[in-house]
């Protein structure tokens, strides 16, 4: 089976070479995101190792300094340039939660070209497991933990404001946390430590 995703050693390099690049939060945005991947991989029986590494680096775009929405198209590009073709799937769909994009307008910094390459790609796929194991993890990870997923929601919000796909986008992250709990057997914080004191600051 040809692999397409690196170790999570040179997941990890990767996030330390964008550190360097572009300093901030996201980075260790992105390492909670990829232990929370891990987590409910190993618990709803999938590729724990994959999942991990596709999670370290789902913000991947955000290398290249402060973008909006456009982090998904240069994580694409880096990731395909690097011959990652399952990071770049993941840098397009985890920040959709399903495979009709709706932008926040306050985060459109898309040509229209790049904006058309989105759109048709998002709409030529399926969205499997470790996509949509993304947009849940991406939503129960702040730069300081694990929270509940209502807290990431809000977070969000207040930071980039709300818009017309904002209540079907939680919807559906709603829907994918009940998929994966049915699939674990039980509640997807139970394999998130520090949960509780993330949420409420304890």
């Amino acid at each position: 089976m040809i692999v397409m995703y690196p170790t999570i050693e040179e997941a990890f390099l990767e996030l330390e070479k964008g550190n360097k690049i572009n300093p901030g939060r996201w980075v260790e945005h992105c390492k909670y995101t990829g232990e929370a991947a891990r987590n409910i991989a190993e618990a709803a029986g999938l590729d724990k190792e994959k999942a991990y590494v596709l999670g370290t680096l789902h913000d991947i775009g955000r290398r290249v300094g402060f973008v909006g929405i456009r982090h998904i198209v240069e994580g694409y590009n880096y990731a395909m340039e690097n011959g990652w073709d399952d990071v770049a799937r993941i840098s397009m769909t985890h920040s959709f939660a399903t495979n009709k994009p709706l932008i926040n307008p306050s985060m459109m910094d898309l040509t229209e070209e790049e904006y058309e390459f989105a759109k048709s790609y998002l709409a030529s796929i399926e969205y499997d497991d470790y996509d949509i194991l993304m947009h849940l993890c991406d939503n129960i990870a702040l730069h300081s933990g694990y929270v509940l997923m209502e807290k990431r929601m809000i977070d969000i919000s207040l930071r980039h404001g709300v818009h017309e796909g904002t209540v079907k986008r939680w919807e559906k992250l709603f829907e994918i946390k009940d998929y994966f709990e049915k699939k674990m057997g039980k509640s997807i914080y139970s394999v998130l430590p520090g949960v509780v004191e993330n949420t409420f600051e304890l």
